[in-house]
């Protein structure tokens, strides 16, 4: 049986490689200022990184030549790509409150977009130098930032910006006690068996804010599953929440997150739910578990080649072994 590009990347992924399936990449724009050479080169040193760890990232340095239009590319960039990542430094925030510049440019679209679309989390400010105070525009105050200016933690905190991008956060280990009242009695399930919804948990969806502000009319929807998924499941639903192959115009990506044996939908309504969602979690459930039992009857069909190759080696030794006299 010949093992799909889509899975062979999935097992790829899984085993520490670089990600390389086809339009499951996400894609990021990255707004910044042109503080200095070293600065373009720290900047150009980030979207490497996330390039090579499979994110489609957008960089001026990389994609304008003399005579494009730059107004129209930072609007085309922010409009469309998955995320934009802000570097955030004094210059920046001094040219983003001012808006002086492509920096005020940029700062006017990603303002006008937060505040009629309500997608804060698509906008992910990172600390590249100094303090935050010092760094932050004033509409990024107050936001949750990813720190890079200091080298010792570094690593870390990219590997947290790379899962927010990846929506591969680790969530909340489940509640110990079972909810007292649900839509469906969760069903014991064996980890061989596909894994299904069994249905909406009702006290654990929470109330919206109502204050007026955009997106708080949005609550969150927590879904039992009849079992613990495993982390591959995981990861290829959330991939598949993201990217799904049909949808419906108020399909709301990024969303969607796994804890212990729920989905959570974290930014929508029951009604939503009901005329939209219901048909994308059942096509994304069914996609995660054809793509994992994939990966593991690879992975199986892999360990037996190594086992047979062993034993055929083992084999051989033994009979030239036997074949040898010291006499």
């Amino acid at each position: 049986m010949s093992i799909p590009l889509r899975t062979i990347a999935l097992v790829s992924f899984y085993s520490s490689l670089k990600m390389n399936t086809k339009n499951s990449n996400p894609k990021a724009f990255i707004s910044y200022s042109w503080d200095d050479d070293s600065h373009k080169e720290w900047v150009a040193k980030l979207a490497t990184d996330l390039r090579n760890d499979g994110v489609e990232t957008i960089l001026d340095q990389w994609h304008t030549v003399p005579g494009d239009q730059l107004p129209a590319f930072m609007e085309r960039e922010i409009r469309e790509n998955d995320y934009v990542i802000i570097i955030c430094t004094s210059n920046y925030k001094l040219k983003s409150d001012q808006r002086k510049g492509g920096v005020g440019y940029e700062g006017d679209i990603m303002t006008a977009e937060v505040h009629t679309q309500g997608n804060h989390r698509k906008f992910i400010p990172v600390l590249a130098q100094g303090t935050w105070e010092q760094s932050a525009p004033s509409w990024l105050k107050g936001k949750y930032y990813v720190d890079l200016s200091n080298p010792d933690r570094r690593n870390t905190n990219y590997s947290d910006l790379r899962a927010t991008i990846f929506g591969t956060r680790t969530g909340a280990p489940p509640v110990g006690s079972a909810p007292k009242r649900s839509m469906h009695k969760p069903l014991a399930a064996s980890q061989d068996e596909p894994v299904k919804i069994v249905g909406v948990i009702v006290d654990e969806v929470t109330e919206p804010r109502m204050d007026g502000t955009p997106g708080s009319a949005l609550y969150k929807v927590p879904f039992r599953l009849n079992r613990t998924p495993s982390s591959i499941w995981s990861e290829i639903f959330i991939l598949t929440w993201n990217r799904p192959p049909k949808f419906t115009t108020m399909h709301r990506p990024r969303i969607a997150r796994i804890s212990g044996a729920k989905i959570i939908l974290d930014g929508t309504t029951i009604d939503e739910v009901k005329k939209y969602h219901r048909e994308t979690l059942i096509l994304c459930v069914d996609e995660a578990n054809k793509e994992e039992a994939k990966i593991l009857e690879h992975r199986r069909k892999e360990e037996e080649q190594r086992r047979e190759k062993s034993e055929a080696h083992r084999r051989s030794v033994e009979d030239e072994a036997s074949n040898l006299n010291f006499d």
